[in-house]
């Protein structure tokens, strides 16, 4: 039987993982509690009710993937796959403005040392580098995740796959919920192989809907208990009062935790003292 072949040991495994780089968020509290950022090989699930930075967060990442190995970035590139139509490209180029700013903060000499450093840390570098799809209907959405290992393996510096958001037409316009379990489990295997096949990371992110539990209506993420299987880590994004927070409410090597965050003019980044003025970004 060939899948024998492709057998590693458990020290291979770990040592392969904990030589991975990871995908910084912006936010070092943020990081932290995801052990260090968003992992390569795996798919991480974030969710939240509208406004509290998802897409934000998103785009962040996009961005981030790309900051130069010498920066202690992956040099990647992103594809962002847009099912809601939120992606801003006047957004975009901010954030990219913003991560190299910061970059040359931390590094305020070593940008100085080659041209090419130097034509790296452009906005239209950064915006260039990611891969856009406009998804507008499911068929759209299967046929997008069905071509993607085509396109990874013409594109081998793609290091973050996001779908923003994974659920919105399949909520909207699937009706036979037993097929959409189906198929969607079917693309979340996809995706996993895909994020394991070729190093990257793979982020969904996901919206919430309302569930009757114990005598109360709370907030769930979207497609039900069915889909919560699909992915290594859910990350989930609330408010608390006017403070933005995020759980890690699942994965298989971390502990349950929570940060705050901001969304701030530069991007994602740490949440700020009160003493300081906090930029509301939708």
């Amino acid at each position: 039987m060939s899948f024998v072949y492709g057998a590693q040991n458990a020290w291979d495994m770990l040592s392969d993982e904990q030589s991975q780089k990871h995908i910084t968020t912006g936010s070092g509290d943020l990081n932290h509690i995801l052990g260090g950022g968003i992992h390569c090989k795996e798919v991480t699930e974030i969710g939240g009710v509208p406004g509290v930075g998802k897409t934000q967060l998103g785009i962040q990442l996009a961005i981030n993937v790309q900051i130069p190995v010498e920066y202690g970035g992956l040099g990647g590139k992103a594809v962002y796959i847009d099912t809601e139509g939120s992606f801003m490209v006047e957004r975009v180029y901010q954030i990219a403005e913003g991560c190299i700013s910061d970059i040359l903060e931390h590094f305020p000499h070593s940008h100085d040392k080659s041209s090419s450093g130097q034509k790296q840390l452009q906005p239209e570098h950064f915006l260039a580098d990611i891969y856009y799809f406009r998804i507008c209907s499911y068929t759209e959405q299967i046929a997008a995740i069905n071509y993607l290992e085509k396109f990874l393996g013409e594109h081998k510096d793609v290091r973050i796959v996001i779908i923003d958001s994974v659920t919105f037409h399949f909520r909207q316009d699937f009706d036979d919920l037993a097929l959409r379990t189906r198929v969607l489990s079917g693309l979340s295997l996809k995706l996993m192989k895909i994020a394991k096949a070729y190093n990257l990371a793979v982020v969904l992110l996901n919206q919430v809907t309302t569930k009757f539990t114990e005598g109360s209506f709370q907030l769930a993420l979207a497609l039900g208990d069915s889909w919560s299987h699909s992915c290594t880590n859910r990350l989930i994004l609330y408010w608390n009062g006017n403070d933005r927070y995020a759980h890690l409410d699942k994965s298989p090597s971390l502990p349950v935790a929570s940060a705050p965050y901001a969304v701030t003019g530069k991007g994602v980044r740490d949440a700020v003292s009160p003493n300081h003025k906090r930029v509301r970004v939708a």
